[in-house]
């Protein structure tokens, strides 16, 4: 008797057919990979699964966990199944996590709300099962708050509290996307030793193919909400006769998608003055932060970026990579003035970029601008595209107005493919994909000659983010934008940049054309990194 039993899943929303009559099975300690582009319907299964399902939604069909039938279960039943019985994991802990509370006590909550015991037994299972996740106390104290933590450790936190109750089923969904590869390579592990030592059945949703065959024993294909492909891993991705299958193949094997420029700064005859005037000169930056006190006085000081340098010149793409906790996400703030570092320069076109002194810097922001990775968290959910879009007018010297600004929106919002009509919408209205596009469209809307793009597309699934990347490659030709990756993606550095920074511990550990970084690295760090991406091709030659 399978474990998970799912027959005839339906879900709809007013009306319109999400999930379209889903059915599959997983037994005890097994591993399913749900896979499937952006709106294939693999994150609304899940959510059906645990009934997290939205409002308006409307679930039929057959749900049953260990022989228990869960398809009548009411939400305070759903209560007490949800934490003990099956446990969840999202993508972005940051957003799972309370900010308010401590690491330990959001841990500790989960097991005093399913078990009638102390808070410090609870305290003591919240520390047993942090260290499980690699994050032992000695090192991470239960006192510490997540904006504390990295990202990869923010994720071990968020699966702490998924299983420290030892779940019978637990859902991940697209829990490595915004990891680096190594974070990302240690999460997986850590899945698979929790499945094998407490015989978890685990659903692992994601758009990333090979981390499927690295991690799942078996597969469920998504498209339009329906299970195309399924079965076991080498079946399915040696011998699918789908056409939807072959192509997530093909994309996921074949060289990463390069986009195509015109113009590049390596190109010393298109652009001459490359190494005269940079767009953007870092010098000497050095950030520390003061951590915990010291048991007998002082803190302890870390040095997240220390004595960087790096120049951006006209046009040209630039990646900073690095594992999390690196000190990229530090520097870039420092670029951006949000944070002031203790010691250091920064230029914009030659001048100065004072951040400690605001009616200065305001007039040269301007020219530098950010995309985030996550555009619906940087969005405020109650404003209009136009809104939001126009936020940035404050920063010229005689901002538009009127017939003027609608003008120059109508014209940002068509340069990044999306229409003038959706200035009206919300942007909740919009995909993943088209929220970006607006992201990059309120930073165009200030004329800037440099954006950093902090992780922007590696929430995307393959064939979204080859449409973004093709944008930006075409909007640096025409604007003459230079550009700053921020990533962990080296598939996104390999396919749009010019040249590549590596880092570690603070410091920049190689650097190079992108080309020449990749096919000969001479760090060894940046070795690791390479080796460290998932490659389905190697994955199924193992099985």
């Amino acid at each position: 008797m399978p474990f998970l039993e799912i027959r005839d899943l339906r879900v709809s929303i007013d009306d319109t057919p999400i999930i379209k009559s889903i059915s599959l099975n997983l037994g005890a300690g097994e591993i399913l990979g749900v896979a499937g582009e952006s709106g294939s319907g693999k994150t609304m299964m899940a959510l059906a699964i645990a009934s997290l399902l939205p409002a308006r939604a409307v679930k039929t069909g057959q749900i049953c966990l260990d022989g228990v039938n869960l398809s009548d279960a009411n939400e305070a039943e759903y209560c007490k199944i949800r934490g003990q019985d099956i446990g969840l994991v999202f993508q972005e802990p940051m957003s799972a996590l309370n900010p308010m509370m401590t690491i330990g006590r959001q841990v500790a909550e989960t097991v005093r709300i399913h078990k009638k015991i102390g808070r410090r037994e609870a305290q003591k299972m919240a520390r047993d099962t942090l260290a499980k996740v690699g994050l032992p106390s000695s090192e991470f104290s239960l006192d510490r708050y997540p904006h504390s933590l990295s990202g990869g450790q923010r994720q071990r936190v968020a699966i702490a509290i998924a299983i420290a109750l030892q779940p019978k089923l637990l859902i991940a969904d697209e829990p490595t996307t915004a990891l680096d590869v190594t974070t990302q390579a240690e999460i997986l592990t850590l899945f698979k030793q929790l499945v094998y030592d407490q015989g978890t059945s685990l659903i692992f949703v994601t758009h990333d193919l090979a981390v499927v065959a690295q991690t799942a024993d078996y597969v469920a294909v998504l498209k339009d909400g329906e299970i195309i492909d399924q079965g076991n891993i080498a079946a399915v991705f040696k011998s699918s006769r789908h056409a939807y299958t072959q192509q997530l193949m093909e994309n996921a094997v074949h060289v990463p998608h390069r986009a195509s420029r015109t113009k590049s700064a390596a190109d010393k005859s298109v652009f001459p003055e490359m190494g005269d005037s940079p767009v953007l000169e870092v010098s000497n930056i050095v950030h520390e932060y003061h951590g915990e006190r010291k048991l007998l006085g002082g803190r302890k000081v870390l040095r997240a970026v220390d004595q960087v340098s790096l120049q951006i010149y006209p046009n040209e793409n630039v990646a900073l990579v690095g594992e999390s906790g690196c000190g990229k996400s530090t520097l870039l703030r420092a670029i951006l003035g949000l944070e002031k570092p203790q010691s250091g320069e920064i230029k914009i076109f030659g001048q100065h970029f004072p951040t400690d002194k605001v009616k200065e810097m305001r007039k040269l922001r301007r020219l530098i601008q950010v995309v985030f990775q996550d555009p619906f968290g940087s969005f405020d959910p109650r404003w209009r595209v136009s809104q939001l879009i126009s936020e940035n007018f404050h920063l010229f010297d005689s901002p538009p107005e009127g017939k003027q600004a609608k003008l120059k929106i109508d014209q940002i919002l068509e340069s990044v493919g999306l229409r003038a009509s959706d200035a009206d919408k919300y942007p909740h209205e919009f995909s993943g994909g088209q929220r970006q596009r607006i992201a990059i469209a309120r930073a165009l809307i200030t004329e800037p000659s440099i954006i950093a793009l902090d992780e922007a597309v590696s929430a995307l699934d393959v064939s979204i983010r080859a449409r973004i990347l093709d944008l930006l490659a075409e909007l640096s030709d025409r604007l003459e934008v230079s550009y700053l990756f921020v990533t962990h993606d080296l598939s996104v550095v390999r396919s749009v940049t010019d040249r590549i920074l590596v880092m570690k511990a603070g410091k920049i550990v190689e650097q190079g054309e992108t080309a020449e970084v990749f096919a000969s690295p001479k760090n060894a760090y940046t070795i690791d990194l390479l080796k460290a991406v998932p490659n389905l091709s190697r994955e199924l030659s193992d099985r």
